[in-house]
This record gives structure tokens, sequence and C-alpha cells, in this order.
């Protein structure tokens, strides 16, 4: 696998490698002697996920401090455009956001920090979006921030959304718990 750091820091996109043959696919989406290697967290404590069909946006979502987790994403089936925004006080990229072409044919990944809000949306006509995170989830800390207030360019301005998501604080009205500690890779 190839690490790239992505425009925000501490935020990768992680390139896999695709074995191809006769008989389908095999991908490898974590190993965890490469992310030691290059100080990532290797510690994951769920893993689930979320299959959805097109025009469905889910996001933007996070845990609060101190359920705040780590998350690794990857979609196993169709496509998604992923997005991230930073929410971590004294961060150079602080309010910024940045979007992934994911897909199962692309064999990619996002390794995304605490402090950072995610959402997808679905490109395709079904997609299988993979998560493992580094925390149990905790209803008392689940947050989000509304979908359309953080600047990112979705494929629609009238996405499917839960009421919950329809719901969450705009960017500008989060007041962020979260401290930017520079990552051990760059």
């Amino acid at each position: 696998m190839r690490i790239n750091q992505t425009e925000i820091p501490g935020c990768y996109e992680i390139q896999l490698n695709v074995f191809e043959d006769h008989r389908g696919r095999f991908i490898k989406t974590f190993h965890q002697d490469t992310f030691a290697e290059y100080g990532l967290d290797c510690h994951f404590a769920e893993a689930y996920y979320s299959i959805s069909s097109q025009n469905i946006l889910r996001g933007l979502h996070f845990q609060l401090p101190p359920k705040d987790h780590t998350k690794l994403v990857h979609c196993a089936e169709g496509e998604i455009l992923d997005a991230v925004v930073d929410l971590r006080i004294d961060s150079p990229t602080y309010g910024q956001c940045t979007t992934f072409h994911l897909s199962a044919k692309h064999g990619n990944l996002i390794y995304i920090p605490s402090g950072l809000a995610h959402g997808f949306y679905i490109l395709s006509q079904r997609a299988v979006v993979m998560y493992q995170v580094s925390t149990v989830y905790s209803p008392e800390h689940e947050q989000g921030i509304l979908w359309n207030s953080a600047g990112i360019n979705w494929p629609s301005q009238s996405p499917i959304i839960s009421e919950k998501d329809s719901n969450w604080q705009s960017l500008c009205e989060f007041q962020s718990p979260f401290i930017y500690n520079s990552p051990a890779f760059v």
C-alpha cells in the first residue's frame, strides 16, 4: 500500500494493492506493521458497513472527546464522493474540506484522524462503505455539522439525507473541542 498525505494534515489517502485474476479481486485493507511504521493509529475497536443507494448523503459525522476516534474508510462496492472537514483548532487547515473519489475499482481508502468531520455521497446505483474506528460508538458523544455548511461541492444540492443529518448545526455555529497536534508522518 502507498500512504499519501492529503491537503489536510494527518488525513491520508491510501492506495491499496489490488490483486485481480479470473476468480475476481483480492485487496488487503489494513496492515498493522505498515500503519505503525508511519505512526498511524493501529487500534480499531469497531468495524461496520453501510449499504446505500444513489443520491444518499451520510454525514458530516464525528464523536466528541473523550470518545473521539480515528476512522479508516473504504468503498467495497460501488463509488462514493467522500468528504472530510478539519475541526481542529490551530490546524493550518481549520474549517477547510477536501473530497476523494473512493471506489471498489480503484482500491483506495481514507485514514481520517480525530477532529475531522466525515461524510459521503453515493455516486453509483448502490455502494457498500466499510468503516473501522478506534473507539466504540457512544451515542452521548455523537455529533455532526450540517452537510451543506462547510463548502463541500456535493454532486447534488438535494440529496437524500436522514432527519438527524438535516438538523446538525452549521460549521460556523460549531464550537470545536478538538485541538490540532502535528501528525507523526507528513
